[in-house]
């Protein structure tokens, strides 16, 4: 598709654009509005899975598709994405439960996986490596810019109305896209002559589902030495092993394997995984420190998050710009990790006493940090390949950046429980909240209660006189225990970061190519 004249490029990146902002736009406004969820149908010990689950099908799904898009093209996958990821919203606007709501995430997330992967791909079609950085850039101004207005609108949905519109609002979005897509997208001619490789792909399906379960269940519904957890290790193992076996053996592996001995794509690789668990560490728990914590509204939550948001925008579309013009990555991505960690490390430095201009302070570095790193590793891996390999190359640093959010995230969750438990057992509560002699006691130890003011006055409504200043001191005791919680889980992204930096060091800097000529790209020193 280089060849297509530059008027019909554009007219194709803009229709795969609005897909891209649909998925991403009912990514990002669960974010804010989760808390008010969690509190509204229960489930807090299963909160990270609304976002776990999404990573999990999401993850499976894009690796696959990258293969299958590079027989049969683009087009289809982007379309039923769109499809499944439409019913899914519309099943979790219905969520009646906690564990109703994870299902109908997971059956977005196999509609997300085939979106995301399929479009940064598209850019790889149309464009040579040297043009691709502005594309890349704009692609993440486009997840910027729904960054920007999903945890807003998020917020304000919850807090005036039912809940079930943070996911349904959008929808006409997906039907545009949808008709865009159908419309606009060429298509492409499959290659006759390739097989699919069926079985590869089981066996990495169960290779990438295991290994996420396993981080997901550890240290949350079973210990770390548990049967269960190490199970999941060895299935792991196991399946990696077979997996690496079969892709040797096969005429087409899903996933070739000689792509991750050019050094290049196995650093960018990693630095995505790791940058995915640092990325991920804002998204999810900035909203819950906010409304947590701070004690703000989650209207004003996701007000507080645009300043990261709206620099990551701006100065996201100002690295492609010139990563295009100078063709040059590597700097931008060590000062783009050097400036995420910092913001990490200072919201570390928080307290229930910080005005939310701190935190705006530090979202904004957060977001200027996101912004320069966002275009660069899915392009460095691209650059590096032969186009026959272009989807399956853009689908491993896919499947590494959201890899790195579920075992990030989970990691974070098994931090944030751990430090909240040891947090109230050290505390000195009420012996009415220990013994449980107060009635509901068990649910005003839950942290969730700090994000649901309105449950806050009922109970207080009800207390007798002489409980009111217990129950306070219960409120103070949460509130420490969360912030002392959440810190430890920014500290640790902070530092996760701060290892992608180090891996970047490793990154070889070549050329970025001027066309899309089927070309062995060689390493240079």
């Amino acid at each position: 598709m280089e060849h297509l004249d530059k008027k019909t490029k554009i007219t194709i990146m803009i229709a795969v654009m609005s897909a891209l902002l649909f998925s991403a736009l009912n990514m990002t406004i669960v974010g804010t509005s989760l808390p008010k969820i969690i509190a509204s149908i229960g489930g807090m010990d299963y909160y990270s899975w609304v976002f776990t689950v999404y990573m999990l099908t999401a993850s499976i799904t894009s690796i696959l598709v990258g293969k299958l898009s590079d027989i049969y093209g683009r087009k289809v996958f982007i379309l039923i994405g769109i499809a499944v990821f439409m019913v899914g919203g519309l099943l979790s606007g219905f969520s009646q439960t906690i564990i109703q709501l994870i299902i109908f995430r997971g059956i977005q997330g196999f509609g997300g996986g085939m979106i995301m992967s399929s479009a940064f791909t598209t850019i790889g079609d149309l464009f040579s490596p040297r043009e691709r950085g502005r594309w890349q850039g704009l692609m993440g101004a486009v997840f910027g810019l729904s960054s920007l207005f999903g945890p807003t609108l998020g917020g304000f949905i919850v807090d005036n109305m039912d809940w079930s519109w943070v996911f349904w609002i959008f929808l006409p979005i997906g039907f545009f896209a949808f008709f865009m897509i159908y419309k606009l997208y060429p298509q492409a001619e499959r290659r006759e002559k390739e097989k699919i490789d069926f079985l590869g792909s089981f066996v990495l399906s169960i290779t990438i589902l295991s290994l996420l379960l396993g981080f997901s269940l550890a240290g949350n519904d079973y210990s770390w030495g548990s049967f269960q957890v190490i199970g999941l290790f060895a299935i792991f193992f196991g399946s990696l092993i077979l997996f690496i076996i079969i892709e040797n053996r096969v005429e087409s592996p899903v996933v070739p394997l000689g792509l991750f001995k050019n050094s290049i794509v196995s650093v960018s690789n990693i630095a995505s995984f790791l940058s995915g668990a640092g990325m991920f560490g804002v998204i999810m728990y900035v909203p819950f420190y906010i409304q947590g914590v701070l004690g703000r509204s989650a209207t004003l939550s996701g007000l507080t998050e645009m300043a990261m948001t709206t620099s990551m925008v701006m100065i996201s579309a100002v690295a492609g710009q010139l990563i295009t013009k100078t063709g040059k990555y590597k700097l931008m991505g060590l000062v783009g990790f050097a400036t995420l960690s910092l913001g990490l490390f200072l919201n570390s430095l928080l307290t229930p006493e910080s005005s939310l201009l701190t935190m705006v302070f530090n979202l904004v570095i957060c977001g200027i940090g996101l912004g320069l790193t966002m275009p660069i590793f899915t392009l460095t891996v691209q650059n590096a390949v032969e186009h026959k390999y272009l989807g399956v190359a853009t689908a491993t640093s896919q499947l590494s950046r959201q890899m790195g959010g579920t075992v990030g995230v989970a990691i974070l969750g098994a931090t944030l429980n751990s430090r909240m438990s040891a947090e109230l057992e050290r505390a000195k509560l009420p012996p009415e909240l220990v013994n449980g002699s107060l009635e509901g006691a068990s649910d005003l130890q839950n942290p969730s209660l700090l994000m649901d003011p309105h449950a806050i006055e009922a109970i207080q409504s009800q207390l007798p006189e002489q409980m009111q200043p217990m129950f306070e001191q219960l409120l103070l005791v949460l509130q420490n225990a969360l912030n002392a919680s959440l810190t430890g889980v920014f500290f640790f992204a902070s530092m996760t970061v701060a290892l992608a930096f180090i891996v970047t060091l490793f990154l070889k800097e070549i050329p970025l190519r001027e066309s899309n000529e089927p070309t062995i790209v060689k390493e240079q020193e």
